[in-house]
């Protein structure tokens, strides 16, 4: 079959060669990066936001990803957005020769690396043929020329001063990508140790309240109220009010020895608490009480009264009736 003289085989036909690999499309590519998101790979319409690691989002795609991450494929590769403390909001400048893309018929030119925003420095479009930077702490958008040309240390757009780590670098290549996931480990680990910080001193500072409260005692306002001279029959040293009945009782407690306390020089000491010995003496009964109405006193059991009525009797259920 074949090779009779009839066909005359090429040599791609009689040897397999290696396949060579794919090569990206530069300005696919490019557009993918800079002017869609990376998460939906929508078009990039403002508000646009950025990570630690430089890539570009749409704010309404961001937030839908941190509610729900089910429902995006790239989700594993998008573990490090914790919140939207990780993303920063930039600060573009719009582009006014930027003219809507339009569909290509064939008759003209299309310009693919036309992009809508611009250094506003040096005027250069950040369509990935430049290096472009943000900076975190305001997340105005410069181009790499800019920064280095102009030099300081305040922002060339806000006036804000920024530092060295604060500069984060747009789509940058893998090393750059690796310097910055470096960075963003180290300063995560930084704000944990700061937190760590904040939360132990807070404790130190109420348990040295706590122990200064506990050394002092109670405060002046109760000291000066257990302090107070008793005024009246009925009134205590903390102003509430009792009977004259337990006024007595009390007096009992003093007598004994309870209310006193003897030392080993043979002095006693009496408990403020429950000595009440200096207290004035009242009658034990209600109804010797000259102050009392009648009315009130009839209100007790031991009026001349209800000692008629505490009279047994069958019929009733008088729990007297013995």
């Amino acid at each position: 079959m074949g090779c009779d003289g009839g066909t005359i085989p090429t040599r791609d036909e009689l040897v397999r060669m290696k396949q060579k690999p794919e090569k990206k499309d530069r300005t696919a590519d490019l557009a993918a990066k800079w002017k869609h998101c990376a998460i939906s790979q929508e078009p990039l319409r403002e508000p646009v936001m950025a990570c630690e690691l430089g890539r570009l989002y749409n704010k309404e795609c961001a937030l839908e990803f941190l509610i729900d991450r089910s429902k995006f494929e790239c989700a594993p590769s998008f573990e490090y957005l914790r919140g939207l403390k990780d993303l920063k909001q930039l600060n573009l400048t719009g582009n006014r020769s930027y003219a809507r893309p339009k569909s290509d018929k064939g008759d003209g030119y299309v310009d693919n690396q036309d992009s809508k925003f611009i250094c506003p420095v040096v005027g250069l479009e950040m369509n990935g043929m430049h290096k472009f930077m943000y900076l975190w702490g305001c997340g105005c958008v410069l181009s790499e020329r800019a920064i280095k040309e102009v030099k300081g240390d305040n922002c060339h757009k806000c006036g804000k001063p920024f530092q060295e780590g604060d500069v984060i670098v747009l789509n940058g290549t893998e090393e750059e990508v690796d310097q910055l996931r470096s960075r963003m480990e180290e300063r995560r680990l930084q704000q944990k140790l700061e937190k760590k910080a904040k939360k132990a001193k807070k404790h130190k500072a109420e348990t040295a309240t706590s122990d200064s409260a506990a050394e002092c005692g109670p405060s002046t306002s109760k000291q000066a109220r257990l302090e107070q001279p008793v005024n009246g029959d009925t009134k205590l040293t903390n102003g509430s009010k009792v009977s004259k009945v337990v006024a007595n009782d009390n007096k009992k407690l003093t007598n004994g020895s309870k209310g006193s306390k003897t030392l080993a020089n043979g002095t006693t000491v009496r408990n403020p608490l429950l000595a009440t010995a200096d207290l004035p003496t009242t009658s034990s009964s209600i109804q010797k009480d000259p102050k009392s109405s009648a009315a009130y006193k009839n209100l007790f059991t031991s009026c001349d009264r209800a000692k008629r009525q505490m009279k047994g009797h069958w019929v009733t259920s008088n729990p007297y009736w013995m």
